[in-house]
């Protein structure tokens, strides 16, 4: 073999070894931002050459738990981590609003009427089982021109540990004492005993339940509903104005969120005349110390990438751009990750 072959076979194998070295990093957790979050790690494993993002949804209760348990790199959660929980956590924890979203309740009837209009009273009693029909007078009255059918309510909830229904059962514990007083609000809660009450994985699995069923309504997170293309309730919000889900709504929601030193913020009834009533951060979770520091340096890196790039994505794909002072706040987080 001549010299020059023999350092070209060397280099190739050397070039090989490289990219078997390249950095998997894998994290879990929730389904709500998984769209954004699909895009953002896709994007990012093309553009650095020493790591590949892997991201599973499992739901934000099952990526906790694998934080706990150190079997994921990072993880993501739409219900921030509790003390205890974070006291858990070997190596301490980082918690980081990453992106925003709104969740909306999609719904299905023939003819696929737009803009339904639910009052603030109104949808949490369809949600406690106490309203069971489609034509309800209470229903119709907020809806005077549509021709609404006499037709059962399916409710379709989450069937998993979940930070979709935590938000939700949040806000309706925050505007209806009959909801703080009886479900009340979680991961989980105990959902009406009804057979019109169906249970489904995850925020995919929602969707697609209640656009394969007549009669159904849900709540889900904004991107899910604008993909499968289900309709979407107008929801009246604290100041009485009935508003429909948006990029501008949900800004609006978030204006007035105040972020403290632990960066966990909820907005459950947020005010202004333009604001969509249910809208939340939903936050990644890292080590304070990771293994090397390759690694750490690689999720800070994902972490900038989200906060510039990733940003541009939001909108276009359902979800809220972070306001100006987030960004600011989770960037200079973002240095604790060691």
């Amino acid at each position: 073999m001549s010299l020059a072959l023999f350092v070209l076979v060397n280099l190739y194998f050397i070039n090989l070894a490289s990219a078997d070295e390249k950095l998997r990093l894998t994290g879990s957790g929730a389904s709500f931002p998984f769209p954004l979050y699909s895009a953002w790690f896709k994007n990012f494993s093309k553009m650095n050459k020493n790591a590949n993002i892997d991201y599973q949804a499992k739901g934000s209760g099952a990526g906790v738990l694998d934080f706990i348990n150190r079997t994921v790199d990072f993880a993501a959660s739409d219900a921030a981590m509790k003390p205890e929980e974070i006291a858990k956590v070997q190596g301490g924890a980082v918690l980081l609003p990453m992106t925003a979203g709104k969740i909306v309740i999609a719904y299905n009837l023939s003819g696929n009427p737009k803009g339904l209009k639910l009052p603030r009273d109104v949808y949490p009693d369809i949600f406690l089982g106490k309203i069971t029909k489609w034509n309800d007078p209470r229903i119709q009255s907020a809806n005077p021109g549509m021709k609404l059918p006499d037709l059962p309510i399916t409710v379709v909830r989450r069937a998993d540990s979940s930070g979709t229904t935590f938000v939700f059962t949040n806000h309706l514990s925050a505007i209806s004492p009959g909801w703080k007083s009886g479900p009340g609000a979680g991961t989980t809660v105990n959902w009406p005993g009804s057979d019109k009450f169906v249970a489904a994985p995850k925020n995919d699995g929602v969707t697609a339940t209640i656009k394969q069923t007549p009669g159904a309504i849900g709540y889900i997170e904004y991107a899910y509903a604008i993909g499968a293309k289900v309709e979407m309730a107008a929801l009246q919000n604290k100041t009485g104005k009935f508003v429909m889900p948006s990029t501008e709504s949900g800004v609006a929601a978030l204006a007035n969120a105040q972020l403290p030193e632990n960066l966990i913020a909820w907005v459950l009834d947020p005010e202004g005349e333009k604001s969509y009533p249910i809208a939340t951060f939903t936050w990644m979770l890292f080590y304070q110390q990771n293994a090397t520091p390759e690694k750490a340096k690689i999720l800070r890196d994902v972490v900038e990438y989200g906060l510039t790039e990733g940003q541009k994505l939001s909108a276009k794909m359902g979800y809220i751009p972070l306001p100006d002072n987030v960004v600011s706040a989770v960037r200079a987080a973002s240095k604790k990750i060691q």
